[in-house]
């Protein structure tokens, strides 16, 4: 792959990736910031997902084709209905015209067929012949060029994606702009025309239209097609409407209808009409599912560039997910239909794009490496997939992640969402929402959480624990409660969170004898049960145990408090001296012998029937994530849970025995998510004996664990080896081979992948407590990006003389703190907590041991006291 070219604008302080000039509205002011350049040889599976948090997606093709269209409640990979295209037709003033489909060319892999081409959009019609891309999340960027035609073509194509603002996050919508550059010395006719069929009531798996609707309408500063159906029923999950639109007020033509006709002659007929001048001729009504076709005709001066910009909006209000009665989307709940969504989103959109841009241009002039911001941004795109939904309350849910036609592994599995830290960081109110659901809904008054939840959300709980989702979620109360500072959040849920914790020492539990390590049943995110002391299980405990510690002194428990503190000292010291071998911690396997000896929620039936000999368990394995507490304990400010040189030890053996520079001899009994060549992490190793039957994904390869392990490096001081293992998971993920947009487990954008967020965290040292009123950054000078889930901003650090000068700034969102740190160097306590507001920079000075005082203002004794 070539590497990017980097294009610095004059006094531009984004150096460290390429600006690209985008246009909205026809008007080519904007630079987007991008962050990769995928050349032609490796576009065929870029599929960038456009839509918003909940709404669905429709795909941006590396080529600038649109694919997988997956709208209407449910995945729908490989589903273009109607063969959707834009092309684009060209006219010198006294030369022959020219028309293409915008979009490069099919590969050459997907030429055959029984029949012909099957598996490429729109394969017959006349394209581009040069074709790359320009990605970064949610901006993307198909770049096309022809030595046959007199112009370029710029593809540009969004959705706002705002921190802090799941709303403004949430819009159903497709903001397209087709940029183009005239490159003769004289003017050109140029014309550009989207068409989309009205699919409404076809969702790629059942098609239940009869007879669907096309409508011209003209709204205040846009015009287009409104598409409805008469058939469909108000009920069902493909009922809705969708709208194709433009801003453009003049030169604009249209079919509401293609003429309806047997063998090729539709598209014929369309072909020589739009090639004929540019212009469109309506047809009439006729077919089941019209196609509409919007088109715009502009003149374009010599060596003068155009934009041609266009919306695709939809408003498909039944969801149904796993629930079976309607559960309803809450984005639909904002707008009356298709049309309103354009009708109060435009007057907006140019401010929503300027936001967006502050986003990611923010993150992108990081001093972080590359593939760290790819990672980390790409994979937000997960959020607007079929993976994740809000239902009609606003509640947010999600699967593990999608299979090609339906949601995989129900209900917001919560061994699965452990992982990711997205949410918690760009968007705080979703993730309260996630814990209010965890705590308030889904956990009965014996402590029991379901680590599924069954929708809808009045339902009977499923009645199944995982030992890891439960430990997790307390990990992730603590995390939410210090980033937001919601006390009556964590006053509101602390009863079941410490119902949550004792539920560990019920009879049969995973700590029946109440000494601070699991020894009973423990159903995981591998999806069986391990039976007896194992790192994964045990370090989530300890991270659960520190977390309720804190929460019990600030709701003055202080026998609660006492409690969990005792249980992590010892439950520390014993996983310490009794699993670490020397090199990685490992499982002891210790049986139950009958199954009267296991509480009964605690078994799923996923794992082994055997209770005297259990198949699917570690033993001596050298796991990949076994440092996952640890590393929700870095990212929560908690600190070590266990022997920190043990920790920093485990994490180079996972280097030494998981990592492989070549999978080309590596055995794999279950699936493949890496192969041949690649580098991988592999999910377990047995550099000394294995069972004869370990748990059943050890053999493979699955990007959040990777992830889990690499992040765990950045934390302590392995960098190298963190980002040698990054940066082998995204080469994989390198747009020839797989999507970079869609990092699958148990199904596509599967949601564990987000966790690579926390890799900014790890390299910023970033941790922040609303609290306590403390900040705190890594003290190598350079800009960070940092976000709370409630505001984010930029932070410079420069060392000036003995001292380190700081400046913090606002871009969305207040942030007040009492203390600021520099890791490892010195820290500022301000007599009057500083605050920095939406647009504003705070500008200080750190000195090298600097302690006004031995502790914070602000300490969790104060915020306590305070309550």
């Amino acid at each position: 792959m070539t590497p990017p070219t980097l294009f610095i604008t004059p006094g531009s302080c984004f150096a460290m990736f390429l600006l690209v000039s985008a246009a909205f509205a026809g008007n080519p002011t904007k630079s987007w910031p991008i962050i990769k350049h995928y050349d032609q040889k490796h576009l065929s599976q870029i599929a960038l997902p456009i839509g918003g948090i909940g709404t669905g997606t429709i795909s941006l093709g590396g080529r600038g084709d649109w694919r997988d269209w997956e709208i209407m409640n449910r995945p729908a990979k490989g589903f273009n209905p109607g063969s959707p295209f834009f092309a684009i037709r060209v006219k010198p003033t006294n030369g022959r015209s020219a028309v293409r489909a915008l979009q490069g060319p099919v590969d050459e892999h997907l030429y055959s067929g029984a029949f012909g081409v099957k598996d490429a959009t729109n394969p017959a019609l006349p394209c581009f012949r040069n074709c790359s891309f320009d990605a970064s999340y949610p901006f993307g960027i198909v770049n096309l060029a022809d030595p046959d035609m007199p112009v370029k073509v710029r593809i540009k194509a969004f959705n706002p994606l705002v921190p802090t603002d799941p709303d403004a996050s949430g819009i159903p919508i497709v903001a397209v702009t087709y940029e183009v550059t005239n490159l003769t010395a004289s003017e050109l006719s140029v014309s550009v025309c989207g068409t989309v069929e009205n699919f409404i009531g076809n969702d790629g798996v059942k098609n239940v239209s009869s007879k669907n609707r096309n409508e011209f309408r003209k709204g205040t500063g846009f015009q287009g097609i409104f598409m409805s159906s008469d058939s469909v029923k108000p009920d069902d999950e493909r009922w809705g409407t969708m709208a194709l639109t433009t801003t453009a007020s003049s030169g604009v033509t249209y079919r509401s209808a293609w003429l309806n006709a047997g063998w090729g002659t539709p598209i014929l007929d369309f072909w020589d009409d739009f090639g004929d001048d540019g212009l469109l001729e309506n047809r009439p009504p006729g077919a089941n599912t019209p196609k509409a076709s919007l088109a715009i005709l502009e003149k374009i001066p010599a060596r003068g560039t155009k934009g041609f910009t266009f919306f695709i909006t939809w408003h498909f209000p039944n969801r149904y997910a796993w629930s079976p009665t309607r559960i309803g989307n809450y984005y639909t709940t904002q707008y009356k239909d298709a049309w309103n969504v354009i009708e109060k989103t435009l007057p907006e959109l140019g401010r929503l794009e300027d936001q967006t841009i502050q986003f990611v241009a923010a993150l992108t002039r990081s001093d972080l490496p590359r593939v760290v911001k790819e990672s980390a941004l790409f994979n937000l795109s997960t959020l607007r997939t079929q993976t994740c939904f809000r239902s009609e309350d606003g509640r947010f849910f999600a699967w593990e992640g999608c299979g090609d036609k339906e949601g995989c592994c129900f209900g917001t599995c919560t061994h699965v969402w452990n992982y990711e830290q997205a949410v918690a960081f760009l968007f705080g109110s979703i993730a309260k929402s996630m814990r209010e659901v965890e705590f308030g809904k889904e956990t009965d008054d014996t402590g029991l959480m379901s680590f599924r939840v069954k929708l809808p959300i009045d339902s009977a709980a499923w009645g199944k624990a995982a030992a890891d989702g439960q430990m997790g979620c307390i990990m992730k109360v603590y995390r939410d409660w210090q980033l937001s500072g919601d006390n009556a959040m964590l006053t509101s849920l602390w009863p079941n969170v410490k119902k949550a914790l004792e539920f560990c020492w019920i009879k049969g539990g995973w700590d029946a004898n109440k000494d601070g390590v699991m020894e009973g049943c423990q159903h995981n995110t591998m999806d069986v049960e391990y039976y007896g002391p194992n790192p994964q299980m045990g370090i989530w405990y300890l991270g659960a145990l520190k977390s309720a510690e804190q929460m019990a002194l600030f709701m003055h428990d202080a026998e609660f408090a006492a409690t969990c503190k005792s249980l992590f000292s010892h439950g520390s010291r014993w996983i310490d001296s009794a699993l670490f071998n020397g090199e990685y911690y490992i499982h002891k396997i210790m049986p139950p012998g009958d199954k009267s000896n296991i509480a009964p929620s605690l078994l799923v039936g996923m794992g082994s029937s055997d209770y005297a000999n259990p198949d699917y368990q570690l033993g001596n394995a050298c796991l990949v994530d076994q440092l996952i507490g640890q590393v929700m304990a870095h990212v929560c400010g908690l600190g070590y849970l266990t022997d920190p040189n043990h920790v920093r030890t485990t994490l180079a053996s996972i280097m030494k025995y998981n990592y492989k520079k070549s999978l080309n001899d590596h055995f794999n009994c279950l699936r493949t998510f890496a192969l041949g060549d690649e580098a991988a992490l592999l999910m377990a190793s047995y550099p000394k004996d294995r069972p004869k039957n370990p748990f059943p994904y050890f053999t493979e390869v699955m990007t959040g664990f990777e992830y889990t392990a690499a992040i765990g490096m950045l934390y302590d001081g392995q960098g190298e080896n963190g980002l040698t293992c990054i940066t082998s998971l995204r080469n994989r993920y390198d747009g020839l081979k797989r999507n970079p947009y869609d990092e699958a487990e148990c199904g596509h954008h599967y949601g564990r992948a987000m966790i690579s967020w926390a890799e900014i965290l790890a390299l910023t040292g970033f941790h922040y407590s609303a609290v306590n009123q403390e900040m705190s950054f890594t003290a190598k000078d350079g800009d960070y990006f940092w976000s709370t889930g409630y505001a984010y901003g930029m932070v410079s650090m420069k060392r000036t003389g003995s001292k380190k000068s700081v400046t913090l700034t606002a871009i969305k969102g207040e942030a007040s703190f009492g203390t600021f740190t520099l890791n490892g160097y010195g820290k500022k306590v301000f007599d009057v907590p500083a605050r920095v507001d939406p647009g504003k920079k705070l500008t200080f000075e750190v000195s090298a041991n600097d302690s006004k005082a031995g502790l914070p203002v602000y300490s969790l004794k104060a915020a306590v006291g305070a309550r």
